[in-house]
C-alpha cells in the first residue's frame, strides 16, 4: 500500500500531495469481525469512521479526523465460481494484484482503467472507469458486495439480495458503509490488439462519432497548444500474442512516457514560456506501434509522475462541442497547460451516482504536475464541464456541491435517503461528503 505512506505524526496524504488528514487512530482490522467492532467502538467514542485504499483521489473523500481505516489485510481472492463466471475478492486487495492472479487462473475483467495501483473498494467506490463501447466501469462489473454498515452489521447485496442498496453501493462513496468483498463478473482470458497512432485534433474531432463505433476501446490524448494528439484502439483479437518488445517498452512507457516526461514537466514549470514547445516535441515523440496482449497489459500503463486531475463526463453526443470550447479557453486564458488532456467514453449504466447513470458518456479529463498550481486551469475547464452538465468524477478535484449534483443526476434523491437509512448518525460523515451530499 505504497502510495499511502503516512508522514510524521500521523498524518494521512494521497498519492497527489494535495490532501492530508490528521486522523485520532488507524486501524487495520484481519477480518470483517474486527472490522465491525472497530465501527462499534467508534461510535462509542464519538469519533467519525473512513476506510482508505491506496490513496489514488485527488479529492479529500477519504480524509478524517477520526478513525482511518487501512485494508491491507482484508485483501485476497475468496472465491472463483468457475460456472458463474464470478470471482469474489476482499476489499483492499490492490487491483494489480487481482489482475495478475486472475490472469494465472485464466480469467480478466472485461474493461479497467488505466492504473492498477489503486483497491478494487478505493477504485469502485469512486466509479473508477476505462474506456468502451459497450463495456462499462469496474463498478459496472460488480455481481455482489459485502458491506458493513453504521451499526457494524454485514449485509450481502446483488440484484437479488438488497437490490436498492445494490444500486447505489457499488459506487457508494464510502458514505453508506465500508465494503469488505467485491463479487466481480469476469471473462475466459483475452487478448487485446491495442494500436496506438498520432493524429491531429481536428480530424479526431470530425470522426469522433466513427472512431467510437468502430472500436471496442477508443481514447486519446490530446496535447494543448499543439493540434496533435495520440489516438488508442483497443479491440479483441484471435492473436497471436505480440507483447510490446522490453526494450522498446522500456524505451516508450518509461523513458518517454514517465523519465523525458518527468524532464519535460521539470523545465515547464521553471520556464512556463517554454511549454508550447516542449508540447509540439512531446506530442511527435510518441510514434504510432501496435502489439497484442493480456487485458491488463494493454489497458494499464505505468504513471511515475504524479499530478492532480480534474474530470468530468458530459453527455457523448456533446463531447466535440466541449473539447472545441475547452481548446479555446486555453488559447485565450494564456495559461501555459504540459499535462495532455485524455478523453474516454463509457456506456450508460444503472448504478444511482454512477458518472454514466442513465446516459452514454464522455470523459474529458485535465492534469497538472504535482506541485504546480493548477486552480486557473481547472477552474476555466470547469466551466466548460458543467455548462454541459458534465458530473465530475467522485475522486478528482471539482467544486460542485449537493445542489449541483441534485441537478445532474436525476436519482440523486434515492442515494442521500438510503444514506440517512443506513447511517443515521452520520459515521461515515466528513467534509468532503457534507459538501457532495448534502448534511
Amino acid at each position: 500500500m505504497s502510495s499511502t505512506a503516512s508522514g510524521r505524526n500521523g498524518t494521512w496524504r494521497n498519492w497527489g500531495g494535495n490532501v492530508a488528514a490528521r486522523p485520532a487512530r488507524e486501524v487495520a482490522p484481519a477480518s470483517v469481525e474486527e472490522l465491525s467492532g472497530a465501527i462499534r467502538r467508534a461510535a462509542e467514542d464519538g469519533l467519525k469512521v473512513k476506510a482508505v485504499g491506496s490513496g489514488h483521489s485527488f479529492t479529500a473523500i477519504a480524509a478524517t479526523d477520526g478513525v482511518l481505516i487501512r485494508p491491507q489485510l482484508l485483501t485476497g481472492i475468496r472465491n472463483i465460481d468457475r460456472d458463474a463466471l464470478t470471482v469474489t475478492v476482499e476489499a483492499g486487495t490492490p487491483l494489480k494484484r487481482l489482475n495478475m492472479a486472475l490472469a494465472r487462473e485464466g480469467l480478466s475483467l472485461r474493461n479497467m482503467g488505466d492504473i492498477m495501483d489503486q483497491t478494487v473498494s478505493g477504485a469502485t467506490s469512486t466509479g473508477t472507469h476505462g474506456t468502451g463501447r459497450e463495456s462499462a466501469s469496474i463498478a459496472a462489473q460488480i455481481k455482489g458486495l459485502e458491506l458493513v454498515t453504521a451499526d457494524g452489521s454485514v449485509l450481502t447485496c446483488s440484484e437479488k439480495e438488497n437490490p436498492e442498496i445494490f444500486a447505489a453501493a457499488r459506487i457508494g462513496l464510502g458514505a453508506l458503509g465500508i465494503v469488505t468483498a467485491i463479487t466481480f463478473a469476469v471473462e475466459p482470458i483475452f487478448l487485446l490488439s491495442a494500436r496506438e497512432e498520432p493524429m491531429p485534433f481536428d480530424k479526431v474531432l470530425a470522426d469522433f462519432d466513427e472512431l467510437w463505433a468502430e472500436n471496442e476501446h477508443f481514447e486519446f490524448y490530446w496535447f494543448p497548444h499543439t493540434g496533435n494528439t495520440n489516438t488508442k484502439r483497443n479491440n479483441r483479437s484471435a492473436g497471436p500474442e505480440k507483447p510490446v518488445g522490453q526494450v522498446a517498452g522500456w524505451f516508450e512507457d518509461e523513458f518517454l512516457s514517465n523519465g523525458v516526461f518527468q524532464v519535460a514537466q521539470w523545465v515547464g514549470r521553471a520556464a512556463p514560456a517554454t511549454i508550447p514547445s516542449i508540447a509540439r516535441i512531446s506530442s511527435k515523440a510518441l510514434s504510432a506501434r501496435t502489439y497484442t496482449d493480456i487485458p491488463y497489459k494493454v489497458f494499464t500503463s505505468p504513471r511515475r509522475v504524479r499530478f492532480v486531475e480534474m474530470e468530468y463526463a458530459v453527455p457523448r453526443e456533446a463531447v466535440v462541442e466541449t473539447l472545441r470550447e475547452l481548446r479555446a479557453v486555453i488559447d485565450r486564458s494564456g495559461l501555459r497547460v504540459s499535462f495532455p488532456v485524455e478523453v474516454r467514453t463509457a456506456p450508460a449504466d444503472d448504478i444511482t451516482l454512477s458518472t454514466a447513470s442513465g446516459r452514454d458518456s464522455a470523459y474529458i479529463a485535465v492534469h497538472m504536475v504535482k506541485g504546480t498550481p493548477y486552480q486557473r486551469y481547472f477552474t476555466a475547464a470547469e466551466r466548460v464541464f458543467t455548462a454541459h452538465e458534465g458530473r465530475p468524477h467522485w475522486g478528482k478535484v471539482h467544486t460542485r456541491d449537493a445542489e449541483y449534483f441534485a441537478q445532474v443526476y436525476p436519482r440523486f434523491g434515492e442515494f442521500t435517503a438510503l444514506r440517512d437509512r443506513l447511517d443515521p448518525d452520520r459515521r461515515f460523515q466528513n467534509d468532503y461528503l457534507r459538501r457532495v451530499l448534502g448534511a
